[in-house]
């Protein structure tokens, strides 16, 4: 979204742009990111790594050969586009096969279900047929009494996910998904079914990985299609006995994963690095569009946006790729954002700042900047390079960052956000409907120079964003 001059202009009065201008030393800087900014809207090469990668490998299930194999290309393809210290840091991982998994009513009332197996979830060692009870929420499964769920499967159906911009909805889902097969599991059950963590109505299953407890998945797990939980919740509330049989060859082996890591070296101080987040895995039933090769893309496009400026930032911009974000562990180990942080040891001090793009290729509406930096010269600056594109400035400070560089976050380095457009990611998420098509070429270079425009300000600046949380803190 372009605005009008005129808007402009009166939404940078209102923004305290003009009544607040920005330090006059700053003015060149600005300028290059607006330059920056405007040329990566027009060509950059987000679209062609998001193709080649879901194209060339598929899907990526962590741990997979193709999750290796596309890293290894992913390495080259950096190489090729003038990154630096291009290297691959491999971590161990157990990985997780789906195998095959059917399900169904049976009976009376007999019709298939739709199912995916979640991840990490044990095989049901043959067939499974049991009588389904059905819960509306994870608390009302935990309040069941001990030993009532003993040869029965355990259903929880706590209602459609809402669309909502910035997917609040799906915390709630994803809690039953990680916690249900072990709350399961101590109530007797023999399986856990689920309404799928989704937002769409197609009959189309999410799958998710699910949670290790004492080194182990305690039984098999499945995530129903919208309309076959439907099914399932309507027959029971029609004083229907529903039993469901359910079969899967999941199964857990030993493998590794990785980190891909480039850098485009900064031209005085290539020690403070800026770090750059996404994740190289995906789920097995699409090909990774949106969750998450479109992330690397925006990622990857924006640094060799900067690169391309004729001029390096003063700062070293770091792209990783991270490996294995998708899957719990038996140890929590952080997987590849854990990896990475182990792997830098004391440097993480020289880590000035980390930001993810793990929501999709929609366009980026928000900008959220660590704690202090609120109402700073450099949020000024920001909002004056990123408003014209349609990004406005959140007054919320950025905490978390994402699952990828969460360990950073958690290691003292200060996260931001850009925020994407979220109101259909979960109509795709962890389905087979997480392909290439679904990515708007326009919205994915929105992103892309809003990554870009901002990287500027960060790496060319002597911003200490550390030091703003201190000073932030020491104010309240």
């Amino acid at each position: 979204m372009i605005l009008s001059a005129r808007s402009l202009a009166v939404s940078a009065f209102a923004l305290g742009l003009i009544a607040n201008p920005v330090l006059a030393q700053d003015a060149g800087t600005i300028q290059r990111a607006e330059t920056i900014r405007d040329a990566a809207l027009t060509r950059n090469i987000a679209l062609d790594y998001v193709t080649q990668i879901t194209t060339r490998f598929g899907p990526r299930p962590a741990g997979s050969k193709a999750e290796q194999d596309a890293s290894a290309w992913a390495a080259d393809y950096m190489r090729s586009h003038g990154f630096q210290n291009v290297r691959i840091e491999a971590f161990p991982l157990v990985g997780w096969e789906r195998g095959e998994e059917s399900a169904a009513i049976v009976g009376d009332r007999p019709q298939r279900l739709v199912v995916a197996a979640l991840g990490h979830s044990p095989g049901t060692d043959g067939v499974i047929e049991a009588e389904v009870v059905h819960f509306t929420s994870l608390d009302a499964l935990n309040a069941a009494p001990a030993g009532s769920l003993a040869g029965k499967i355990a259903y929880v159906d706590a209602g459609q996910m809402v669309r909502m911009q910035d997917g609040a909805g799906y915390g709630p889902l994803s809690r039953i998904r990680a916690a249900g097969p072990a709350a399961a599991a101590a109530k007797g059950a023999l399986a856990f079914l689920m309404r799928s963590a989704g937002s769409d109505e197609h009959r189309m299953p999410h799958t998710g990985t699910t949670r290790y407890v004492d080194g182990v998945v305690p039984l098999p797990g499945f995530a129903l299609a919208a309309p076959d939980a439907d099914t399932i919740s309507r027959l029971i509330a029609m004083g229907e006995t529903v039993r469901v049989r359910l079969s899967s060859t999941a199964h857990t082996y030993e493998t590794h994963s990785q980190n891909v890591i480039g850098d485009i070296v900064g031209r005085t101080r290539p020690n403070e690095i800026i770090v750059l987040g996404s994740h190289m895995d995906s789920w097995d039933l699409g090909t990774g569009a949106i969750d998450d090769a479109a992330g690397g893309a925006i990622t990857l496009g924006a640094a060799k946006a900067v690169a391309d400026s004729g001029r390096r930032p003063a700062r070293t911009i770091r792209v990783v790729l991270y490996g294995a974000e998708e899957v719990d562990q038996p140890n929590n180990v952080g997987n590849g954002g854990g990896a990475y942080l182990r792997s830098i040891g004391d440097a993480v001090e020289t880590h000035i700042i980390a930001g993810e793009s793990d929501f999709g290729a929609d366009r980026v509406y928000a900008l959220g900047l660590p704690a202090g930096a609120q109402g700073s010269d450099f949020a000024r600056a920001a909002s004056q390079v990123l408003y014209p594109i349609g990004v406005l400035a959140s007054q919320d400070p950025e905490m978390y960052g994402g699952a990828d560089i969460g360990p950073l976050a958690m290691a003292g380095v200060p996260v931001f956000r850009l925020a994407q457009d979220g109101t259909r990611y979960f109509d795709l998420h962890h389905t087979a409907d997480d392909t290439l098509n679904q990515i708007d070429p326009a919205q994915l270079n929105q992103n892309v120079a809003a990554w870009a425009g901002l990287l500027w300000l960060i790496a060319d600046s002597d911003v200490d964003f550390r030091a703003m949380r201190s000073a932030a803190t020491a104010t309240h």
